[in-house]
């Protein structure tokens, strides 16, 4: 087994985890509105945002945004209410709406799931962005909102999870600056076929330069007149990881 040469020892002369004297527990995120430029999300509500959404995801006709999802496609608007209803509307996995920041449209749907406060880490996923959001500043920032949430409340590990062979949500991960931890072989059964599960992570001490480097891309002069970026993501991405700053317990 590989030791780090820095790692402390016990009293009984065992490797052990670095100690986190002034740690706590942060508190579960709530239902309430994180706002960007570009969009902004709001806590799922099945009277607003159900058959908007529906219809939203419609204009992809083929349902291939599904095919990795483990629900989905839906018969009808009815029925999607019907599983969101059931589904959706809990504490974990808290989901949020998707809207253009410019107005009341309904683009997409992110959440955050296995939300463990007490290891301090939270996963963000069921990502089903409709054609009008997908490959648009929106959609990065709808990430970049989530992410900064977390870690402002102190969480010190965001995951990403997808199934192996989604490639466009691998390539999204590693866009957004997460790093590729290894593959779940046979993790689950998903609409009658095995997943292979890839995870990815993304730490508190990797955040303050992570953060810095969406600040840059999503600054309105790295658009142009016609709202393309002028420099990718990754081109603002490359600051050191900083010391870990231990959150302090909420009163």
């Amino acid at each position: 087994m590989k030791i780090s040469s820095g790692a402390e020892l016990n009293s009984l002369g065992q490797p052990v985890g670095s100690p986190l004297p002034n740690w706590c527990p942060p508190v579960r995120p709530g239902r309430e509105v994180l706002s960007g430029r570009f969009c902004r999300l709001e806590p799922l509500d099945a009277e607003r945002h159900a058959e908007a959404l529906f219809t939203a995801y419609a204009a992809e006709p083929t349902g291939s945004l599904w095919t990795y999802l483990p629900y989905g496609p839906f018969a009808d608007a009815a029925a999607y209410r019907a599983w969101m209803e059931r589904h959706w509307l809990g504490a974990d996995p808290l989901f949020f709406a998707v809207m253009d920041a410019s107005g009341d449209e309904v683009l997409g749907t992110v959440a955050y799931l296995r939300i463990d406060p007490n290891a301090g880490a939270i996963e963000v996923g069921h990502l089903a962005y409709s054609p009008r959001l997908q490959r648009t500043a929106a959609a990065t920032e709808a990430l970049f909102l989530l992410l900064a949430h977390a870690f402002a409340l102190g969480y010190r590990r965001c995951e990403w999870k997808c199934d192996s062979l989604n490639e466009p949500s691998r390539r999204a991960a590693l866009r957004l600056g997460f790093s590729f931890e290894g593959t779940f072989r046979q993790a689950t059964v998903v609409k009658g076929r095995n997943r292979d599960t890839d995870w990815f992570s993304l730490l508190d001490t990797e955040w303050p330069a992570r953060q810095a480097a969406f600040a840059a891309w999503l600054a309105p002069e790295n658009f142009d007149a016609a709202g393309c970026q002028r420099r990718r993501l990754e081109e603002f991405r490359n600051g050191p990881a900083v010391p870990r700053s231990n959150h302090p317990c909420a009163t």
